[in-house]
């Protein structure tokens, strides 16, 4: 009965932590967002970060995207700069689970939980950053940043919609909600 009551929490668990994407930012306190409604990539920060072409593209293509759906409109003589930096880190996950197996009601020791189900498995993941900064282009100032952790795959068919969603939640938080 044990192992049944634990199945449950453990394949919540495992699934909480696939599509978690904890999203961040900071902006001007003193800056009027309002104005802001053009864009460009800012070229030179962005030929500087350190991660594929193909990722660069993934990653741009989502902010177009989102900045798009705001109402924003790429220009050649824009209100923002938009500029990306990313890091990344490997994880070790090690996960033990026994799943004793014997008679007997309560706590104590059970001579049957040798022969029982004790599992220990180690796994790895590379969790990944991004930081999107907004840069007012006339006066050069960063007034916004955002930062998106998450798990990152390596499975092709999933990369796409993986930046996507960590780039949807990060603009999520701009404009910011000034607090009265």
């Amino acid at each position: 009965m044990k192992t049944f009551k634990l199945v449950p929490v453990f394949l919540l668990l495992i699934l909480a932590s696939c599509s978690t994407v904890s999203v961040y930012s900071d902006y001007d306190k003193n800056v009027d967002f309002a104005p802001y409604k053009t864009y460009a990539f800012f070229k030179p920060g962005i030929d500087k970060v350190e991660i594929s072409d193909l990722d660069k593209r993934r990653i741009l293509h989502a902010i177009d995207t989102e900045l798009q759906a705001k109402g924003f409109t790429k220009s050649e003589n824009p209100d923002l700069l938009v500029n990306i930096f990313t890091k990344s880190r490997e994880q070790v996950n090690v996960n033990q689970f026994s799943a004793g197996w014997g008679y007997g009601w309560g706590w104590g020791w059970n001579p049957y939980m040798m022969y029982g189900g004790n599992q220990t498995t180690v796994s790895t993941s590379t969790e990944g950053t991004l930081f999107i900064d907004l840069i007012d282009a006339k006066k050069k100032e960063m007034i916004w940043q955002g930062e998106g952790v998450g798990t990152l795959t390596k499975n092709i068919d999933k990369k796409d919609e993986r930046v996507q969603e960590i780039v949807s939640k990060v603009l999520a938080q701009y404009p910011p909600v000034k607090k009265q």
